[in-house]
């Protein structure tokens, strides 16, 4: 009963101060901050080598990102089972869909994701972009031949999901994020995985990937252990290892991209593993690519207090003290050097931070020049709608949070950029 009680009264704190909350947008509220030098390792030597960036200061902040943000993943063989489910022609005969249910089992328990590929019919192996979505496979695009997830689905009056459960009447009610035609027109697969089939976007950790490794009696992550957000990159990577055996896929040419939420997973496993040749963020704020010692809307104490399942636990002792941390979101940027990187705002998502995602992508290129590559040309955002691309690029358009078409085309641009030179 006193377990109880006390669940009960933190889930009425947490509701409280989320409900009152008031962010900051007004820069010149912004406290007085000094980022951690990113090249200057933990003895205190400099860093001015790429060798020395790859063999020593990479691997300090990669652990303490580990560490204090995103969690270690347990020690632990998982078995791992492919099927492929289904495959069809696409867009009158110009691609092939392709359906693919991935099981992992470990210690008497068992999940699946199921990997949704469109490929054009090009007779080569194909450049591809890997991403997560949010709803399901099927809402990405209005066919009837994807399965329903099976998983917990979030529920959501716009797309008609209600109880949980995935319904035929939302079906392709995501498409307008998801141009798939026109991504198999331009040369490029696509492949996408439901996140919640991964783990559930619920502060419960019970289901998902985590009980897979949980040690005799565990029942929660340990204190510097994964969140979702680094269950969900794991996830990605998993996908990678069967993009890598796929005969229509060239490996070496895998462009992955995350919006929002999903954004910060596919920056941390672009991080964690150099599989994936481009990485892309699309608006992913707090805890992605923005500044955390900014403090402009949402906040690292917001985001722990709204969503405690997205990061380790250790993240916490950060809330209200963003100065402490031993790390900032440009070095996650820079984890990802020497290979080419985007960050994308929006002029509408101020709870983003538009600024300090364009900062860590720009205070990023100290690394890609360590490479002889070149970042952003200087600390000045650029003006709306106007992308920048070299190895690293941004570009802050106008609208509000979301995923779309003009973010898409500059994707594909930068795809080319690097892929067809």
């Amino acid at each position: 009963m006193k377990f109880i009680f006390l669940a009960m009264l933190g889930f009425v704190f947490t509701n409280a101060y989320t409900q009152n909350f008031v962010p900051n947008y007004d820069e010149s509220k912004i406290p007085d901050y000094v980022l951690p030098q990113l090249l200057i390792s933990k003895d205190g030597s400099k860093v001015s080598t790429a060798t020395q960036w790859k063999n020593k200061r990479r691997n300090e902040l990669l652990a303490n990102f580990q560490t204090y943000i995103y969690g270690k993943v347990p020690n632990g063989d998982v078995d791992v089972q492919t099927q492929l489910i289904k495959k069809l022609d696409a867009f009158g005969g110009k691609a092939i869909m392709k359906e693919v249910k991935i099981t992992f089992s470990r210690n008497q328990k068992k999940i699946s994701m199921n990997l949704l590929i469109y490929l054009p019919k090009s007779g080569t192996k194909v450049p591809i972009f890997l991403a997560l979505n949010f709803n399901g496979n099927y809402t990405i695009i209005n066919d009837p031949n994807i399965s329903l997830t099976t998983s917990w689905v979030p529920n959501n009056e716009k797309f008609n999901i209600t109880d949980h459960q995935a319904t035929e009447s939302s079906r392709g009610s995501a498409h307008r994020r998801w141009p798939v035609e026109e991504i198999i027109d331009h040369g490029y697969g696509l492949a996408t995985i439901y996140y919640g089939d991964i783990d559930p976007d619920k502060n419960d950790f019970s289901d998902g990937i985590h009980p897979l490794f949980y040690t005799p009696g565990q029942v929660h992550p340990a204190k510097d252990e994964w969140g979702s957000i680094s269950a969900w990159a794991w996830g990605l990577s998993r996908a990678m290892d069967y993009l890598e055996k796929d005969d229509n896929i060239d490996p070496s040419k895998v462009i992955l991209l995350g919006h929002s939420r999903l954004g910060k997973a596919a920056l941390w496993a672009g991080a964690t593993d150099e599989r994936f040749a481009i990485v892309i963020s699309n608006e992913s704020g707090c805890g992605g690519a923005a500044i955390s010692r900014r403090k402009i809307g949402e906040t690292v104490a917001r985001i722990n207090t709204s969503f405690p399942h997205w990061f380790c636990d250790n993240f916490k002792q950060f809330n209200n003290n963003e100065d402490a941390l031993p790390v900032d979101q440009h070095m996650l940027i820079a984890l990802i050097a020497p290979r080419p990187v985007y960050v994308a705002s929006a002029e509408g998502d101020k709870w983003s931070d538009p600024k300090g995602e364009f900062f860590s992508a720009y205070y990023a290129g100290k690394v890609y020049q360590l490479f002889g590559l070149t970042g952003l040309p200087n600390d000045k955002m650029p003006k709306v709608n106007s992308p920048i691309m070299r190895t690293v690029g941004y570009h802050i358009r106008t609208g509000k949070h979301d995923l779309t078409d003009f973010d898409w085309n500059q994707y594909l641009k930068f795809a080319d950029l690097h892929f067809k030179k």
